[in-house]
C-alpha cells in the first residue's frame, strides 16, 4: 500500500501565502528548519511577506499555500511580473472586490465555521491601513495603490460591506439552528464593525 502524501516540504526562496492572513500577501521563504511539534514532523520557516514583514511559523500550526507573486512591492504596472488583474476571468474589478472569500461561504464547511469566518472579516474599516489590508486579501496584490486609486477602494468596500450583510443576515438564522450557544459566543467576540448588523438579527448585545 503506497504511503500517505507527505506534508508541503518548504526551501528557501518558495513563494508562500498564510491562508489565515490573507492580508499579509505572499511571502518569501529566507530560512527552513525541519523539527517537530507532539512527535510529527514539521517545519520551522523564517518567511519575508510584503506587508508584515518578517515571520517566524511553524508548519504545525500554519497550513501554508503555494503562490505565484514574490513578497516585492508592485511597481506601478511595469516589470514583467502579472498582478491578480492580468489573471483575472471575465468581469469587472469592482465584481471581483466584492466577492466575499470562500471560508465564508463554502457550503462543504459548517454553518458555524461560515458564520465565524463572516464574522471576522468585519475586522476590516473603510479607513486607513484597514482599507488597504482588506483590498491586498482582496485582490492579492503587494500595493493594491499600484492599480486602484483610495476612491476606487473606497466603493469597491461599500459594495464588499453591503454584500457582507446581506451574507451574515442569511447565514445567522441557519448557524443558529445548528448551534445557537456557539453564534451567542462568537458574537460577542466579533469585532466591532460586526455589532449594529448583529444587533438587528437579536444576536449579541
Amino acid at each position: 500500500m503506497p504511503p500517505a502524501p507527505a506534508e508541503p516540504s518548504w526551501k528557501t526562496g518558495d513563494v508562500v501565502r498564510h491562508p489565515v492572513k490573507p492580508e499579509w500577501g505572499p511571502g518569501t521563504v529566507v530560512s527552513a528548519l525541519a523539527t517537530t511539534q507532539d512527535g510529527k514532523p514539521c517545519q520551522r520557516l523564517n518567511i519575508r511577506f510584503g506587508r508584515a514583514g518578517l515571520k517566524t511559523i511553524s508548519t504545525a500550526f500554519a497550513p501554508l499555500e503555494r503562490a505565484d507573486t514574490p513578497a516585492s512591492p508592485a511597481s506601478g504596472g511595469g516589470g514583467g511580473g502579472k498582478t491578480w488583474l492580468d489573471h483575472a476571468e471575465a468581469g469587472n474589478p469592482a465584481e471581483r472586490m466584492a466577492k466575499l472569500p470562500e471560508p465564508a461561504t463554502d457550503p462543504f464547511r459548517t454553518p458555524l465555521q461560515r458564520f465565524q469566518a463572516t464574522l471576522d472579516l468585519y475586522k476590516y474599516q473603510d479607513t486607513g491601513g484597514s482599507l488597504i489590508d482588506w483590498a491586498t486579501a482582496q485582490s492579492g496584490l503587494a500595493d493594491p495603490l499600484a492599480e486602484f486609486s483610495r476612491h476606487d477602494l473606497e466603493a469597491f468596500f461599500q459594495r464588499f460591506r453591503n454584500n457582507l450583510d446581506q451574507h451574515l443576515r442569511k447565514l445567522a438564522p441557519e448557524a443558529i439552528r445548528a448551534d445557537s450557544a456557539g453564534v451567542r459566543k462568537l458574537a460577542a467576540e466579533a469585532p466591532a464593525g460586526a455589532h449594529n448588523t448583529l444587533r438587528r438579527l437579536n444576536i449579541g448585545r
